[in-house]
């Protein structure tokens, strides 16, 4: 017969088993640990804080997450109650924008960040074809390759960095007015004290993509 002392010991482990580490979950899910951090951010994931500062994810939202992710590369309906797809899992091979379309140049040393910005703005219905690079130099050599529309950048990256690629840009007639959308782990008032230009729009990582996503469709409309 069990004591209650053995109830409340089967209790806390039930409770233990409900819940995985974000490292765990992103090796489950099969992305990032920071990807998993931003899922937990925007509430794709649901999660806790432990005393000591640490996220124990729920394993029925990993769950739903994966159910609803396999769903939708099945072409099927997302199961009962489960939380939208979050952008990094969306395909865009769907549907590619015409040759046309505007273009967006992200540029970013984090390959998972690249593809989550890239995999969002899939979703925006903005006919906006998207392209890649990995620091300020690689951003100059597209933007000489074919201008983009709006250019969404990091600051911190090796070899040229977004302050450097940014002087760089501002310097020359031809690109001085690209409009620029900055993510930075540092905040506007830090960013401007260092040299960038008032006219940027600045948001502070993790973007909220709701944020980035206003930030593209003002600069834009502005365009229009």
């Amino acid at each position: 017969m069990k004591t209650a002392d053995h109830h409340h010991k089967d209790e806390r482990v039930a409770d233990r088993s409900a819940f995985c580490t974000t490292r765990q979950a992103a090796e489950r899910i099969g992305v990032s640990h920071r990807t998993v951090q931003m899922w937990v951010e925007n509430g794709s994931l649901q999660a806790w804080k432990t005393a000591g500062g640490h996220r124990r994810i729920t394993n029925e939202s990993v769950e739903r997450l994966l159910e609803g992710r396999r769903n939708a590369l099945a072409g099927g309906p997302a199961p009962a109650g489960a939380p939208a797809a979050p952008p990094a899992e969306r395909p865009i091979a769907a549907a590619r924008p015409p040759a046309a379309a505007r273009s967006v140049l992200i540029v970013d040393d984090d390959a998972s960040l690249l593809r989550l910005y890239e995999l969002e703005i899939s979703t925006w219905g903005l006919d906006l074809s998207v392209r890649k690079a990995g620091n300020g130099i690689e951003a100059l050599l597209r933007i000489g390759e074919a201008r983009p529309d709006v250019l969404i950048s990091d600051l911190h990256m090796p070899g040229l960095d977004g302050f450097g690629m940014i002087r760089t840009l501002r310097g020359n007639p031809a690109t001085a007015s690209l409009p620029l959308v900055v993510v930075s782990g540092m905040d506007k008032p830090t960013v401007l004290a260092m040299g960038l230009p008032e006219d940027v729009a600045v948001l502070t990582k993790p973007a909220p993509l709701a944020a980035l996503r206003a930030a593209v469709t003002a600069r834009l409309a502005a365009m229009a």
